[in-house]
């Protein structure tokens, strides 16, 4: 006669739990309640609602995370243009070199202070994009 403890080696499936969870409650919310319920779910991050009522129930910290896609597409957008500043720094840079090299004494700094002139200019509007940034920041990006 064979043993009945033992576990039959092709019995297939999952590994029973420790502590199943066997224990259900039902609630009934009302369409307003329902709609915030679901809110507060999306907001939460959660893939699993029974974890977020879980963590309802026992108080269990919940984040929320609420992107702001303006936000985000503003910094995108702004650190392309710091991109280009510091492209046309380079540039500056190398356009001095060839004017040095390839123009008279004379002509090399009526051109060099325009470009100089073109410069303040780009810098002014540096600040100006820094102000407007500080700006957008105390406004809309409130923590």
């Amino acid at each position: 006669m064979e043993n009945k403890n033992t576990a039959n080696p092709r019995k297939g499936g999952r590994h029973p739990k420790a502590d199943p969870a066997v224990h259900r409650y039902s609630i009934s919310l009302t369409a307003e309640e329902n709609a915030r319920f679901l809110t507060l779910f999306e907001a939460s991050g959660m893939n699993v609602m029974a974890h977020f009522i879980t963590a309802c129930i026992f108080q269990k910290g919940i984040k929320t995370v609420k992107i702001d896609k303006a936000a985000m597409d503003y910094y995108i957008l702004l650190t392309a243009l710091f991109g280009q500043f510091r492209a046309a720094g380079v540039n500056y840079n190398q356009v001095v070199k060839i004017m040095h090299r390839n123009f008279s004494e004379k002509r090399a700094p009526a051109y060099l202070y325009k470009l100089v002139n073109q410069t303040m200019e780009f810098a002014v509007l540096a600040q100006k994009i820094i102000q407007l940034t500080t700006e957008f920041e105390e406004k809309y990006l409130k923590k």
